[in-house]
């Protein structure tokens, strides 16, 4: 029973850190709901449908994820935006989308102002609907597919087509006249008078002198005649035609349509009167996804007036049957009959409405036609049956005769990546590349065609990669010189041959020649026929000062060495003898491939040596090196030796780093790039530049530093910099002044920096401990105390590792007996250094289980043998 507990106490821990892990990947706070797409909302709607939660409860999840507010907020707009969309959501949803909407033409006229004042202002909530749109028309389901969109959706959704119609024009004089209609009716002439009159809800005017007039129902032509007869009557000179009579229309009345159907807003609309077919539709959003784009109805007095096909417009720019609407008209969108897809290599992919009569040519021609990638010889049509799904090819020449039917998909594929015609010839001709395979093309042909070999072309080989029917490869190789002479059968090329004719620089190794020792520019030079060893020095720029022309070795291969002897050579090696001038005794003499050539240094030369003093001296400074075995005291006694105040058991030596052998590029005087290796030592002497910049960097320190007590001094900053470059050496110069030539006294080299100090009076501790801080020296105390006068060790501090470094550079550490520690002897300058302790790695929760069933195995075991 026990045992079960555990197990379910086990399984529990397990499952919770699991659903901890979980929970905690799902974060929110970092999402910007302008930068998600409509798809990426989409399935945050299905998530929380899924598990029963209603909008509401989505925004309370999102918040609850560490959304902020403003996201949240913006969250629910886009879900109501995208409900309205889809035709569906909440109840309150449904009941506002089916209510009835009436819109009259001023409300849009003062929507489109206000949205043009705040676009103005507002650049980014452009650019953010402009990403929606975006992802409107990049729509994806669920397995990432595009989905594809309704040719023409796009007219009526498009916020920079409005179809509005111009109220400033001239009154069309086919514009029909109704109730609440004014008409301006101006006399001119012997006449002068004007009429403001407002057309009656009967259609009737009443004009001074003249009485009522019926214009409803007449064209503003028709109107224009009847009113001028009435009038003559009165005023004799419009039939003289000393008085003219103009009548146009003042304000324009508004109308009301119904707009039934498949349409994305249908309900009542007010509009002008002088508004057409496509500005209802697009005050009402245009056709949704089940409604025809082909067959769009104009209903006035029950009977169809127009029928309009949007893609005549969409297609060739033309507003066919586009008619200026009347009161009471009703726009009826019906649903599609022939809705296909075409997909693929076209211009323009999307579905496509089609008429009976239309063929599959028609639907290619909706589309933009074939893409310049198209196989057009077939296209694949994937058709739906009554029992199940069937593909049928139409050729081209069936294009015109296939009747497209509801659900076909039509897939435009692309040409092969292949060429039927293309050989290609790479190497040593004038003109490598790819060729057409014309009707008999032979080898010696397509040479010809490449202009011909080149002068360093492989005459003895070449070879064709071809394929065999099944794709596999074959090699056929040929006698190059041969087939050009004609003396070898020429060879017919195949589809997809490739021909190779080799360089000879292609088939051997580069022939080079390296020169080193004391020239001006030594490196590996292009090996030359009849190069000799004088034009090689001047290649490489000249002997340096200190090169002397004798004893030049060149040493050289050797090709047929005995590998079965001991004492076989390995290089031949030649001395040869130069003049300054860059004359040669024996002129017949050429260097050969891969030759080394050695120019060594003249006899006794040798350039200054210098060393640097500093510190309490008498006379610090720079001093040159004198003789070869020249020491510490020596150039301690020509400075003037030490001053009062010198510490001489803090000097230091610092002596430059190894050699570094580093490339170059250098450019001879023809102006070609030599490249070549170079030795540097990082002496002090040739980092001038560097120290003036590490100065720099030691005076933005001290700045940075200003606002801290503990500052650091500018010069040690410096000191420290040089030391970098260094090696430091630890020398006794007490011992050297007493016993000069000592052990203790060492030669001098070239950089050396003698550095000696003045009398220190503080230790320095450093490292892990609680405040690194300089401490008076004092001689009664033990390491141990100046550990503890910086605060004592960190937590994290190595004790055993603590080491103590003096001022002149020797470095002494903890030593351990038994259960003792002895620390070293603590000298003023010094410094203590605490390491850091290594870290260790943290056991986490597979740690704890393996540990768990070790000791659980461990205890198993010494029970059963206890038992």
């Amino acid at each position: 029973m026990n045992f079960k507990r555990t197990i379910a106490v086990v399984l529990f821990f397990f499952s919770a850190l699991i659903c901890y892990n979980v929970s905690a990947q799902t974060n929110y706070s970092d999402v910007k709901v302008d930068e998600l797409t409509d798809a990426q909302v989409r399935q945050l709607m299905q998530r929380a449908e899924s598990v029963g939660y209603n909008d509401a409860q989505l925004e309370q999840m999102a918040a609850a994820q560490g959304m902020n507010p403003e996201e949240v907020q913006k969250l629910s707009l886009r879900v109501e935006k995208l409900r309205k969309q889809s035709g569906g959501g909440s109840s309150m949803d449904s009941k506002n989308q089916n209510a009835n909407a009436e819109y009259t033409q001023e409300d849009q006229f003062s929507e489109r102002k206000t949205f043009n004042q705040s676009s103005s202002s507002d650049t980014s909530k452009n650019k953010r609907i402009n990403l929606n749109e975006k992802s409107k028309r990049e729509m994806k389901d669920a397995f990432g597919n595009l989905i594809p969109k309704i040719f023409g959706a796009e007219l009526f959704k498009n916020s920079d087509i409005t179809f509005e119609p111009n109220l400033r024009l001239a009154t069309p004089k086919s514009y029909i006249i109704g109730p609440d209609d004014q008409l301006l009716i101006d006399l001119t002439g012997d006449n002068e008078a004007n009429y403001k009159l407002q057309v009656s809800p009967e259609g009737n005017i009443r004009l001074q002198y003249i009485g009522l007039i019926s214009v409803g129902g007449l064209s503003i032509e028709q109107a224009t005649s009847k009113i001028r007869t009435a009038m003559s009557k009165t005023y004799t000179g419009l039939r003289s035609g000393r008085t003219n009579v103009s009548i146009t229309i003042g304000n324009i009345r508004s109308i009301k349509i119904t707009i039934v159907g498949e349409v994305v807003k249908p309900g009542s609309y007010t509009l002008s009167s002088l508004s057409t077919v496509f500005n209802a539709l697009n005050a009402s959003g245009g056709p949704n996804e089940n409604g025809s784009f082909r067959k769009i109805q104009v209903i006035r007095n029950n009977k169809i007036v127009s029928t309009i096909d949007v893609y005549d417009f969409l297609l060739k720019g033309f507003q066919v049957g586009n008619i200026r609407l009347q009161d009471q008209d009703v726009i009826n969108i019906p649903v599609y009959q022939t809705r296909v897809e075409m997909s693929g290599e076209i211009k323009r992919p999307a579905l496509f409405e089609v008429l009976n009569t239309e063929s599959l040519e028609d639907v290619i021609n909706f589309a933009g036609g074939f893409s310049n990638k198209a196989y057009t010889a077939k296209i694949k049509v994937l058709q739906n049956t009554n029992k199940e799904r069937r593909i049928t090819d139409v050729s081209a020449d069936n294009f015109i005769k296939y009747s497209p039917l509801n659900g076909d998909k039509y897939i435009v594929e692309a040409i092969l990546d292949r060429f039927a015609n293309r050989v290609e010839i790479k190497g040593a001709v004038f003109r490598p590349g790819q060729y057409e395979l014309e009707s008999g093309l032979t080898l010696k042909q397509l040479i010809q065609k490449a202009d011909g070999l080149k002068e360093d072309a492989f005459l003895n080989r070449g070879y064709i990669s071809r394929l065999n029917s099944d794709n596999s490869l074959a090699l056929l190789s040929f006698d190059v010189d041969k087939v050009l002479k004609g003396t070898e059968q020429d060879i017919p090329l195949k589809r997809e041959d490739k021909i190779t004719i080799s360089s000879i620089f292609d088939l051997r190794d580069e022939y080079k020649v390296d020169i080193k020792g004391e020239v001006r520019f030594p490196g590996t030079f292009d090996y030359g026929e009849g190069m000799n060893i004088q034009s090689l020095i001047q290649m490489a720029g000249g002997f340096k000062e200190g090169a002397t022309p004798n004893r030049i070795e060149v040493a050289r291969r050797i090709k047929n060495s005995d590998a079965n002897s001991i004492t076989a050579k390995t290089a031949e090696v030649l001395n040869l003898n130069i003049n300054r001038d860059l004359t040669l005794q024996d002129s017949t003499f050429s260097l050969q491939p891969f030759d080394i050539v050695s120019i060594r240094s003249a006899e006794g030369f040798q350039i200054q040596k210098q060393v640097k003093i500093e510190g309490e001296v008498l006379y610090p400074g720079i001093y040159t090196i004198t003789n070869k075995d020249e020491r510490i005291s020596d150039v301690i006694k020509r400075a003037g030796g030490l001053t009062v105040l010198s510490f001489a058991e803090g000097a230091s030596l610092r002596r430059p780093g190894p050699e570094v052998v580093e490339e170059k590029d250098s450019v001879d005087r023809d102006g070609n790039i030599i490249k070549s290796k170079s030795k540097s030592a990082s002496t002090s002497f040739a980092k001038d530049k560097q120290k003036q910049e590490m100065q720099k960097l030691a005076n933005l320190k001290r700045l940075q530093a200003s606002g801290d007590n503990n500052l650091t001094d500018t010069a040690q900053l410096v000191q420290e910099v040089e030391i970098l470059g260094s090696d430091l050496v630890g020398i006794d110069l007490v011992k050297i002044v007493k016993k000069p030539r000592s052990k203790y006294d060492l030669l001098l080299e070239d950089g050396d920096i003698i550095n000696v100090p003045k009398q220190l009076q503080t230790v320095k501790v450093s490292g892990e401990v609680l405040r690194p801080i300089n401490i008076v020296y004092n001689r009664n105390r033990g390491m141990k105390e100046y550990i503890n006068g910086a605060g004592g060790f960190t937590y994290n501090a190595n004790k055993s590792g603590a080491y103590i470094q003096y001022a002149n550079g020797s470095v002494d550490a903890n030593r351990k007996f038994l259960f003792f520690n002895n620390y070293p002897k603590v000298k003023p300058g010094a410094e203590i250094f605490v390491p850091k302790r290594a870290p260790r790695e943290k056991l986490g929760v597979a740690g704890v289980v393996g540990l768990t069933s070790a000791l659980a195995t461990v205890a198993a075991v010494l029970i059963s043998v206890l038992r």
